[in-house]
C-alpha cells in the first residue's frame, strides 16, 4: 500500500442535519419545469385512469373489494405512467442529440488532468484470475492515454475463504510483474470486513483518501475504457459543485440465455430509460454502487453511514449504501450527476433468474432498510424520493398479485356459483366487459402501452440509429429479440413476483438476507437445487391452475398467464440458465448488441486476459 493519507470521514447523523444548498451551479436549467412534467403529468395521467376505473366499478355497485382494487390500480397505474413520461423524454434527446451534459464530449481531444484519481476495485469471493485480468485490461486503456501518472489502482479485498486470498496475492504479484505497475498497483485486504463494501470505501477513505482528490469506484466485474476514465476525472475536476458522476453501465459478456437477456434489454431500452430519468433528476442524480467518480472530500465529510437502529434486517450497517451516500452529499451541498450518453462503462449480468433473485433478495432487504432513511432531516426531496420508489419497487409485486386476486374475487362475490353447472361458465372477462366493455378495453390499452412504451421507443430509437440497428442485427432481428426476450420475460414474471413477495414477508418477518458471492458466467444448476429453489413456486401454479379449471376453462384461462409461468417454473429457470440456447442465439444473431459484432479494445483485451497466456502489451 502507498504511504498513509488520513482523511476524517465522520458518521453523519440521521435526526438532525440541513440542506446545504437548493440550487446548485451545475445544474440543468429550468428543473422545475422539468419536474412538473414528470411528477404532474403522472399524477394527471394517473387521475384520468383513475376516473375512468371508477366508473366501471362503480356500475355493479361499490364496496370493500372495488375501494382495494381501485388503490392498487392508482398506485401501480402511477408507476408505469412515471416510467412512460420519462421514456417519451428519453426518447426525444436521443432523436434530438443534445449536447453532453457537464461538457462531457466523447468526439472531443482528451482534456489534461492536474488531479490525482484513486481507481477502487472492493472484491469479496471473486475468481482472482478474472479479477485482475480485468483490472489489467483498465489498467492498460488508461495507460493508452497518456495519463496513467494521474491514477492509482486499488484492490481492496473483503475475501473470507483463505484458498482464494491465497490466490489474490499471487495474481496480485503478477499483475504487478506484468505491467510495471509497482507505484500505481496496490492491494489490501481487510482482517474484519465490517459493513461489508461501504465499510471497505470507508476504511480506504480514511487511510489513503487524503492523497486523492477523486475516487472511481468499480465493481469486481466493472470495465471502463481509459478514454471514458480521464473524461469523467476532467469533469468532477471542472466543477466545483459537482461531488458524484454516475456513468451508465452497459451489461456484456452473456453467454446463457438469461444474460443475453438482460444485456439486449439493458441495451435497447436501458438509454432511452436512463436519459429520461438525467434529465429530470438534474444534480440530484442517483448512485448505483459502481462505475462512478467521487469527489473524495465530499464523500469523506457527508457520507459516513450510521448504524441504523435496532436488529436486522432493519437494523445494524446500510446495505444499500450507495443510495443513502448520494442522498447525504446531496443534503451536505454537493451536485450528484449521471451522463447516460458517456459510453465506454460496462459490467456483466448474472447468468441466471437464480442469481439475480439471491442478489435481488439483498437489495430488497436495503431498499425495505432505507425507510428508517426516508425520515432523516435535511434531505433534498428528489433523494426522499428515490428512496420511496427503491422501497416501492419490491412492494408491486405482491400488489400486482393482490390486483390480480381482486379482480377475480370481485366477480366471484357477484356470481352465483352451485354445483349443478353454473360454476362452468363463470368467467371473469365476462363479468369485467358486462360492466362498460369500452371503457375496461381502454384502460386496458391505456395500462398495456404505459408498461411497454419503453420497449417501443427503445426499438424506434435503435432503428433510426444505423449503428446500433446493425449492431443489433438489423431490424427484423432485434424486432424478432424483443419478442424472444418480451415472451421469456413475461413467463419469468409470475416466479419474480411470487418471490419478491416472499422476500418481502421474510424481511418483515425479521429474516436477514446474508452476504453471498456472486457467480459471473455459468449459471446451471442441478436439478436438485432446482426442486429445492423452485419446487414451491411450481407446486402453486399448479395446484392454482388445477383448481381453477375445475371451477371453469374461462377462469383457467384468466389466470394462465401467471399459473403457466409458476408451474413451469423450473423447466424455465433450467433453459435460460444455459449456455447452449443463448449461444444457438447469438449465432443467428438475436439477441445481440453492438458490443458483439465490434467488440471493443478494453472487452477484447479482458477475455484475451482471462483466456491466458497473459502477457503485458
Amino acid at each position: 500500500m502507498p504511504p498513509a493519507a488520513p482523511l476524517a470521514m465522520p458518521v453523519q447523523a440521521l435526526a438532525s442535519g440541513s440542506l446545504q444548498a437548493r440550487a446548485l451551479p451545475s445544474a440543468p436549467p429550468r428543473m422545475a419545469w422539468r419536474r412538473l412534467y414528470m411528477l404532474g403529468g403522472t399524477a394527471a395521467l394517473t387521475a384520468v385512469a383513475a376516473w375512468q376505473m371508477w366508473r366501471v366499478l362503480r356500475v355493479d355497485g361499490l364496496g370493500v373489494l372495488e375501494g382495494v382494487l381501485l388503490l392498487l390500480f392508482v398506485f401501480l397505474f402511477a408507476w408505469i405512467a412515471q416510467s412512460f413520461l420519462g421514456a417519451v423524454v428519453g426518447f426525444v434527446l436521443l432523436l434530438s442529440r443534445r449536447p453532453a451534459m457537464l461538457g462531457i464530449d466523447a468526439r472531443a481531444p482528451l482534456p489534461s488532468l492536474s488531479l490525482r484519481t484513486g481507481l477502487l476495485m472492493p472484491t469479496y469471493n471473486e475468481d482472482p484470475q478474472r479479477l485482475m485480468s480485468g483490472l489489467q485490461a483498465i489498467y492498460e486503456s488508461v495507460r493508452d492515454t497518456d495519463c496513467l501518472d494521474h491514477f492509482d489502482f486499488f484492490i481492496l479485498s473483503d475475501t473470507t475463504r483463505t484458498d482464494i486470498a491465497a490466490q489474490e496475492i499471487a495474481e496480485f504479484h503478477a499483475l504487478v510483474e506484468r505491467t510495471g505497475g509497482q507505484r500505481r498497483l496496490f492491494y489490501r485486504r481487510r482482517a474484519d470486513n465490517h459493513e461489508r463494501k461501504a465499510g471497505n470505501i470507508a476504511e480506504w477513505v480514511r487511510r489513503f483518501g487524503g492523497a486523492y482528490p477523486a475516487m472511481l469506484i468499480l465493481d469486481a466485474d466493472s470495465l471502463m475504457t481509459g478514454d471514458t476514465i480521464v473524461r469523467l476525472a476532467a469533469a468532477i475536476e471542472s466543477h466545483d459543485d459537482v461531488g458524484l458522476i454516475q456513468s451508465l453501465p452497459c451489461i456484456v459478456n452473456g453467454t446463457s440465455l438469461f444474460a443475453r437477456m438482460q444485456q439486449f434489454s439493458g441495451r435497447v431500452y436501458g438509454p432511452v430509460i436512463a436519459h429520461g430519468v438525467a434529465w429530470w433528476h438534474g444534480a440530484e442524480s442517483n448512485y448505483w454502487g459502481h462505475n462512478a467518480i467521487i469527489r473524495t472530500q465530499a464523500f469523506a465529510a457527508h457520507a459516513g453511514l450510521p448504524e441504523l437502529p435496532g436488529n436486522k434486517p432493519f437494523g445494524g450497517h446500510v446495505l444499500s449504501h450507495d443510495f443513502v451516500e448520494a442522498a447525504l452529499m446531496r443534503r451536505g451541498g454537493w451536485a450528484l450527476h449521471m451522463v447516460p450518453a458517456l459510453r465506454g462503462s460496462y459490467e456483466e449480468g448474472p447468468p441466471s433468474l437464480t442469481d439475480l433473485l439471491v442478489r435481488d433478495r439483498r437489495w430488497c432487504q436495503g431498499n425495505l432498510q432505507h425507510a428508517a432513511v426516508l425520515r432523516a432531516r435535511g434531505l433534498h426531496w428528489v433523494s426522499r424520493w428515490h428512496f420511496m420508489i427503491g422501497i416501492g419497487h419490491y412492494f408491486t409485486a405482491p400488489m400486482w398479485a393482490m390486483l390480480m386476486l381482486v379482480g377475480l374475487a370481485i366477480p366471484l362475490e357477484h356470481a352465483s356459483l352451485d354445483l349443478q353447472g353454473a360454476a362452468a361458465a363463470f368467467s371473469p372477462v365476462a363479468y369485467w366487459k358486462s360492466l362498460d366493455p369500452q371503457r375496461i378495453l381502454w384502460l386496458f390499452v391505456a395500462s398495456m402501452g404505459a408498461l411497454f412504451a419503453p420497449k417501443l421507443l427503445g426499438y424506434l430509437a435503435l432503428l433510426l440509429d444505423p449503428v446500433e440497428r446493425r449492431g443489433c442485427g438489423g431490424a427484423l432481428r432485434a424486432l424478432a429479440s424483443i419478442l424472444i426476450e418480451s415472451v421469456l420475460a413475461a413467463l419469468m414474471a409470475p416466479i419474480v413476483m411470487y418471490v419478491q413477495s416472499r422476500g418481502v414477508a421474510e424481511v418483515l418477518a425479521g429474516r436477514d438476507s446474508g452476504w453471498e458471492s456472486q457467480r459471473r458466467d455459468d449459471g446451471t444448476l442441478p436439478l436438485s437445487a432446482l426442486l429445492k429453489s423452485y419446487g414451491g413456486v411450481t407446486l402453486f401454479g399448479l395446484c392454482t391452475g388445477a383448481v381453477a379449471l375445475l371451477i371453469s376453462p374461462a377462469l383457467a384461462a384468466w389466470m394462465a398467464p401467471v399459473t403457466l409461468g409458476m408451474a413451469l417454473a423450473i423447466p424455465i429457470v433450467a433453459l435460460t440458465s444455459a449456455r447452449a440456447p443463448g449461444q444457438w442465439l447469438r449465432r443467428h444473431q438475436l439477441l445481440s448488441i453492438p458490443e458483439e459484432t465490434q467488440v471493443p479494445p478494453i472487452l477484447q483485451r479482458a477475455a484475451q486476459l482471462r483466456g491466458r497466456g497473459n502477457t503485458a502489451h
